[in-house]
């Protein structure tokens, strides 16, 4: 067992910004520092050591590491704070010059995160630079809801859009065999967790370097035994096969919950994105999906205020929203990140215009929801409750993602249960009457 592991000052906390993935890696660094006899507390604890999992998708969530820097400074001025991720990754001398940071550690490093902070307990290290680009591929999964689990497959990309900071702060795309992934899987299966959310930076990639593929690895997947219920996080269009859609369609083990980027619905934007696909592959792609499967849930993110997007490319994109049977929305209002090509182009849009275009784009995803919602009204579902309480009510999702609620009951605490869906409140969730049988 490790020294630091035997002595006091003990207690480490972690807080995660940006996507599924972080939150599988976050899982998987925490479980080491449980091994070794640390305590895991809450961020907003008091503790000895906090560590901040940074995202640099937009500058925006740049700016929530800054201030959960400060807020762990405020908590405890004695603590040692490690920041770790895509934004230590990218820009770690601006870190560094924040007061109250003691180790610095890119996407490779920071898995090693224990051993620099018993370093850092011995020695009161110096902060430590972020490192060239990751190139190895490490497993994670979250465990810390016994309900569902996100489950990285894939991580990296090869893809480079213009607007996209990721490729240099994760790598190119990379992956497990099949073999490799079906052992982390099979972990996971022998806990509590009923749902694994598939996770990656572009997970229909996964494979390529192993002459195999994210359609291989699905029909793998599909005959674990364990695991009840299987989620496929965004997949780009011109990945998205219909080979896929029949696999989700035809088994009862994936649900019919589909992510797919769209980013914009001109070509003209997509081109100066650097996206591998026209508008109409998005199009063919959701229109496939709710031929096969009526009720399925389908998710597209936008990007607005692209450079160059003008107000005709903007109402295009939503019309072309519009003509489609998409549930809702994910909206991002664009970012500049230093070091990618958007960042260099002309015409940067106004941030008054980009903001009042994302408030559009909102009002639109919540028409989307209502019309999904109402299609969904007096339908039988079938619904992994969770272990949370709010005002008496529990919580948990349909097959194809509506969130609903019912009365607590620990009986039902990540259980299966079939419903018909009633009433949404005006929280957006929906009041369940429970079946007798599946």
């Amino acid at each position: 067992m490790p020294i630091f592991a035997a002595m006091k000052n003990n207690k480490i906390a972690f807080q995660t910004f940006g996507c599924k993935l972080n939150f599988a890696e976050t899982s998987a660094i925490a479980r080491k520092f449980t091994a070794s006899g640390y305590e895991i507390v809450d961020f907003r604890e008091e503790a000895d050591y906090y560590v901040i999992h940074s995202c640099t998708v937009t500058s925006q969530a740049e700016k929530k590491t800054r201030a959960a820097i400060r807020q762990a400074a405020r908590k405890n001025p004695e603590a040692s704070v490690a920041v770790i991720g895509c934004y230590s990754q990218l820009r770690p001398e601006e870190i560094h010059k924040i007061n109250g940071v003691d180790i610095i550690l890119g996407n490779s490093d920071k898995y090693h995160l224990p051993e620099y902070i018993d370093n850092l307990r011995k020695h009161k290290a110096e902060k430590i630079p972020a490192p060239a680009r990751p190139t190895d591929f490490e497993p994670g999964f979250s465990i810390g809801d016994r309900t569902r689990s996100f489950f990285k497959v894939q991580d990296g990309c090869d893809y480079f859009c213009t607007y996209c900071a990721i490729p240099f702060a994760r790598g190119r795309s990379r992956s497990a065999t099949i073999a490799s992934t079906l052992e982390v899987a099979r972990q996971i299966a022998s806990t509590e967790v009923k749902e694994i959310v598939l996770t990656g930076v572009n997970i229909g990639d996964f494979g390529r370097q192993n002459s195999e593929s994210f359609t291989d690895l699905l029909k793998a997947l599909g005959q674990l035994e364990g695991i009840e219920r299987i989620r496929i996080s965004s997949v780009e269009p011109e990945l998205l096969k219909d080979e896929i859609i029949a696999l989700v369609a035809q088994s009862q083990r994936f649900m019919p919950h589909f992510h797919i980027p769209l980013q914009s619905g001109t070509d003209r934007i997509l081109e100066l994105m650097k996206r591998k696909y026209k508008r109409e592959v998005f199009a063919d792609r959701v229109n496939t999906i709710k031929m096969t499967m009526p009720d399925a849930c389908i998710a597209a993110d936008v990007i607005t205020g692209f450079p160059g997007e003008t107000d005709e490319d903007f109402r295009q994109t939503v019309d072309f929203i519009e003509s489609l049977p998409v549930s809702y929305l994910h909206v991002f209002t664009y970012s500049k990140r230093p070091g990618t090509r958007a960042a260099l182009l002309d015409e940067q849009v106004h941030d008054a215009i980009k903001q009042e275009r994302s408030r559009l784009l909102h009002q639109l995803s919540e028409r989307k929801k209502e019309l999904f919602y109402n299609e969904n009204r007096g339908s039988h579902q079938v619904v992994l409750w969770e272990s949370s309480m709010h005002k008496g009510f529990m919580n948990g999702f349909t097959g194809n993602y509506i969130h609903c609620k019912k009365p607590f009951d620990k009986n039902s605490v990540n259980q299966i249960e079939s419903v018909t869906l009633l009433e949404p409140d005006k929280d957006g969730m929906f009041t369940v009457k429970v079946n007798d049988q599946l």
